[in-house]
C-alpha cells in the first residue's frame, strides 16, 4: 500500500516537474563533479601534501546533499513554500549579519562562518531568498498601488550591500544590486526611479571609496589594471586568459593544464578557464549554453504564469543565474574586472553548491505544471 502511494506521488511529480530544466540542472552537477576532480587532484596531492581524493570527495558529499536540497524544495507545495519565503530571509540575513562578529578571515576578505564540520558563506544561501523577499514586497497587495514597496525593498537591498561592503565583497555586492535592478523593472518601476537608485548606489559605492581608501583600495587598483593593464596585476586574469587561449578549441587534454598550478582559488572563481585549458572552448561554450537553455526555459514559463509574485521571482532567479554565469566568465576573459565570482553548480565549495541547489530547487517549484499538480 506504502509503496504504491509513494509509487503514485514520484508519477504525479514527474509529471508536473519541467523535465528538460530538471535535467539541465543534473547535467551539470554531474559535470561540476567531473571538473572537481580534474582541477584539485593536483592541488591536494601535490602541493597540500593530501589524498588525491581528498577535495573530490568533500565536493562529492556536497553534492549529493545539495541533490537532496533541490529535490526537496521542488516537491514542496508552492504555497507553503511562499509563506517560508521571510523567515528564512530573516535567518540567512541574520547569518550574514553574524560574519563581521565572528566570521574567519581569510586572505584579507571576512566572508565565512566556522561550523567546525565546514565554512559557510552566508551571502552564497542568503542570494534566491533575498530576490524572493524582494518579490514578496514588490507584490504585497498593502503597497501594490505606492510608490513605497519600491522604498522598502531598497531598503532590504541596502542593509544586504551594507554587510557585504563591510566584508569586502565587491562581486556579490555588483550581483545583487544587478539583479535586484533587473527585479524591479519586470515588476513595473519606471526607469527615472531606477536611474535614481542607480545613482545612489554609485554615489555611496564612489564615497567608501574615497572615505576608506585603506580598506576599499584594492578596488580603485583592480578598475586601474583593468583599465591600463600595464599598471597594477593583472597575473590572475592574464594568465586565465592564456589558459582559454592556450587550450583552443579541444584543449591540452585532461590533467595538462597548469593554471590550477599557477593561480590560487582556481577551482572556485577561475573553473571555467580551467576547463577551456583542458578540454577546449567547445566545452565551455557548451556549459554556457545549458545556463542559457535554463534560462530560455524559465522566461517561456513566465510567459504562460497568471501568478504575478510567481512570474517576477522566476525572472529574477533566472536574472540571478545567467548575471553570476556572465560575471564568472566575464573576469576569466578579463572582460570586465576581476571579482571572486564562483560559477553556479561547477565551481568547487560547500556553500556555493548548496546556493546553487535552493535557487535550482524553486526555480523547479515555480516552474511545475500547476493544473495537474492535485490529480
Amino acid at each position: 500500500m506504502q509503496e504504491n502511494i509513494f509509487k503514485l506521488k514520484f508519477s504525479n511529480y514527474w509529471r508536473n516537474i519541467d523535465k528538460k530544466i530538471f535535467l539541465s540542472f543534473i547535467v551539470l552537477f554531474c559535470l561540476g563533479l567531473f571538473f572537481s576532480f580534474s582541477s584539485t587532484s593536483s592541488l591536494a596531492g601535490e602541493r597540500l601534501n593530501r589524498d588525491y581524493y581528498f577535495f573530490f570527495s568533500k565536493h562529492f558529499i556536497f553534492t549529493l546533499l545539495a541533490l537532496t536540497i533541490m529535490i526537496i524544495i521542488s516537491i514542496i507545495e508552492t504555497s507553503l513554500l511562499q509563506k517560508i519565503i521571510i523567515p528564512i530571509f530573516i535567518f540567512t540575513f541574520f547569518l550574514l549579519a553574524l560574519v563581521p562578529l565572528i566570521g574567519i578571515e581569510v586572505k584579507g576578505a571576512k566572508r565565512w562562518l566556522d561550523f567546525y564540520f565546514f565554512r559557510l558563506q552566508p551571502i552564497e544561501i542568503l542570494k534566491p531568498f533575498f530576490i524572493l523577499a524582494t518579490v514578496k514586497v514588490l507584490t504585497f497587495n498593502k503597497l501594490k498601488s505606492s510608490q513605497l514597496r519600491y522604498l522598502v525593498s531598497f531598503s532590504l537591498l541596502s542593509l544586504v550591500v551594507i554587510l557585504l561592503i563591510d566584508q569586502p565583497d565587491l562581486g556579490q555586492t555588483v550581483l545583487i544590486f544587478f539583479t535586484w535592478v533587473a527585479t524591479v523593472f519586470v515588476s513595473g518601476v519606471s526607469l527615472l526611479h531606477i536611474f535614481i537608485f542607480f545613482i545612489i548606489f554609485l554615489i555611496s559605492l564612489s564615497s567608501l571609496l574615497i572615505l576608506l581608501p585603506e580598506k576599499f583600495g584594492y578596488i580603485i587598483n583592480r578598475l586601474i589594471s583593468f583599465i591600463d593593464p600595464d599598471t597594477g596585476d593583472k597575473f590572475q586574469s592574464s594568465s586565465a586568459l592564456d589558459a582559454i587561449k592556450l587550450g583552443g578549441l579541444t584543449g591540452q587534454g585532461m590533467g595538462e593544464g597548469i593554471l590550477k598550478e599557477r593561480v590560487p582559488e582556481a577551482h572556485t572563481d577561475y573553473i571555467i578557464a580551467v576547463i577551456s585549458e583542458e578540454y577546449g572552448s567547445i566545452i565551455s561554450t557548451f556549459i554556457i549554453f545549458i545556463f542559457l537553455y535554463i534560462s530560455f526555459r524559465i522566461i517561456k514559463n513566465c510567459i504562460n504564469q497568471d501568478d504575478r509574485l510567481v512570474k517576477i521571482s522566476l525572472c529574477g532567479l533566472a536574472t540571478l543565474l545567467i548575471f553570476q554565469t556572465f560575471i564568472h566568465v566575464g573576469v576569466n576573459t578579463s572582460l570586465i574586472p576581476t571579482t571572486g565570482m564562483t560559477l553556479p553548480f561547477l565551481s568547487y565549495g560547500g556553500s556555493s553548491l548548496i546556493g546553487s541547489a535552493i535557487l535550482a530547487g524553486i526555480i523547479l517549484n515555480y516552474t511545475k505544471d500547476k493544473n495537474y499538480l492535485y490529480d
